[in-house]
């Protein structure tokens, strides 16, 4: 029996109110584990109870299997809209498509609720047929911050966040390594990404240190090898590292476009055996969608990317996926990207989505070299915790050289003084909003006095905190400033 968890009813308690308020096309915010799909399938369901035709759209045949296998789960009937498959039966209310299915037919008749799988990826069709067809449309995905989604929906809904399933049980905590890093500096840029080519000449030229350090965690923290995931920057380096690990003694395979879909889905059917013969599977971008395999340990980023946070919180959204016995994933970090985008990615980590378009996807700023090293124990290589002095894997003590210590995009002042961290700039942003209150300042000046003060812009939820002695200090002390330059 399909039921919802309380978020997921609040969720799309939002959705109907959304739809009355006069947002025809909106957004669904869920992160990895949340519950996408079950949340899609009621809506299906409640549509079709209603004499409504409701049909779920997405990019890839095996996204339309898994998502028809789960109707059956629950023993919802339904069509699969899809050159030759064996479940055309176009008199169902509730239909499975293919998004070249849609853009081949360009419409659909009496169709009353469409759900779009995985909406940050976007199809001219499938986004033409939203914006000319009329029909009430609900986009799913875990990172809606694609350059033109807010053309497309006019709201969004975020009833759940990533710290908030880690804190249920939902989803599991990484425990982060920072890692030798692909060397990217120099690299040339298409569209503002750092080129394929150069990035797979680039890893391969770690590819033994990634093993290395796989071999060495994966023995040291769970004392043998654990399924592990692997993104790697092509498929050369994909090779590579399979013929690496193999030399070494452990079966990794590679998948990649190149190969037929048969060779795939026969990889992944036994990687996701409990007892399975492959220790790891190694991909591009081919595991960042429809892959569910909870019982996943290890994740190793070795794709580097310069804007897409999308693809950076997809690949770790992988290996967070709950499992009995599973207290936590590792991920081993050799593209740099989790400092890269570690603001943002507290940022969603507490705070959910708050808008659409709001500028996540731009080439983020490089961290020098020694915040890199800052950001890490310098004796395990494990992620800092933000406001400790000990490693929280190997206990390593961290020694003062003096009262402050920088952090990627963060400066950290230790003892009783201010701890400019990520949880410090919302609470910031929120007590600027609060002074905008008590002034009758317009938003704006909030927005403003943030971006003077950090160098970015907020990203944070509008929310209010009562101001305290030291923020208030300082707006007084830009008042200050601001008067003697006028004089």
């Amino acid at each position: 029996m399909l039921t919802l968890r309380p978020y997921q009813d609040k969720s799309l308690n939002a959705l109907r109110e959304g739809f009355r308020s006069g947002h025809n096309n909106q957004i669904l915010y869920m992160p990895t584990g949340a519950g996408k799909t079950e949340s899609a399938i009621f809506l299906l369901l409640a549509a079709s109870k209603a004499g409504n035709r409701a049909a779920m759209v997405m990019d890839r045949r095996i996204l339309v299997d898994q998502t028809s296998a789960r109707l059956d789960k629950y023993g919802i009937e339904h069509g699969v809209l899809m050159a030759g498959h064996w479940r055309y039966k176009t008199d169902k209310h509730i239909q499975i498509c293919s998004a070249q299915t849609l853009e081949a037919r360009g419409s659909f008749p009496g169709l009353k609720l469409l759900i779009v799988d995985e909406a940050h990826t976007v199809r001219k069709s499938v986004t033409d047929f939203i914006k000319n067809s009329g029909i009430k449309t609900i986009g799913l995905t875990a990172t809606p911050f694609t350059k033109g989604l807010g053309g497309i929906y006019s709201n969004v809904i975020s009833e759940v966040t990533t710290s908030e399933l880690v804190g249920e049980g939902s989803l599991v905590p990484l425990r982060v390594f920072i890692s030798k890093e692909i060397d990217m500096s120099g690299a040339k840029k298409i569209g503002g990404e750092w080129a394929q080519n150069e990035a797979t000449e680039r890893g391969i030229k770690i590819t033994g240190d990634i093993v290395s350090e796989w071999v060495k965690k994966t023995h040291q923290i769970f004392g043998k090898p654990e399924k592990t995931i692997v993104f790697c920057a092509g498929v050369a380096h994909g090779a590579d590292l399979q013929e690496k690990f193999a030399q070494a003694g452990y079966n990794f395979v590679s998948i990649s476009y190149k190969d037929d879909d048969e060779f795939k889905q026969d990889a992944i059917k036994e990687f996701e055996k409990p007892d399975s013969s492959i220790h790891g599977l190694i991909a591009t971008d081919i595991l960042t969608k429809g892959f569910d395999v909870p019982d996943v340990k290890i994740g190793i980023s070795a794709r580097p990317f310069t804007k897409s946070l999308s693809s950076h919180v997809q690949q770790m959204g992988r290996v967070m996926r709950p499992c009995y016995g599973k207290e936590f994933a590792l991920w081993l970090d050799h593209s740099g990207n989790y400092l890269r985008f570690n603001e943002d990615w507290e940022a969603l980590y507490h705070e959910g989505v708050n808008s659409l378009d709001d500028g996540k996807e731009k080439p983020k700023k490089e961290p020098t070299k020694e915040e890199k090293e800052a950001a890490k124990c310098p004796k395990c290589s494990h992620l800092w915790p933000a406001k400790s002095d000990i490693c929280a894997c190997c206990g390593f003590i961290r020694e003062r050289k003096n009262d402050v210590l920088v952090k990627p995009g963060n400066l950290i002042e230790l003892g009783n003084t201010l701890k400019v961290d990520a949880e410090y700039k919302r609470s910031f942003y929120h007590q600027l909003l609060q002074y905008c209150d008590l002034k009758n300042y317009s938003e704006g000046w909030a927005y403003h006095k943030y971006v003077k003060k950090f160098g970015a812009k907020p990203c944070w939820s509008k929310d209010r905190q009562p101001v305290d002695t030291k923020t208030l200090g300082w707006i007084r002390s830009q008042q200050i400033a601001f008067a003697k330059r006028l004089k």
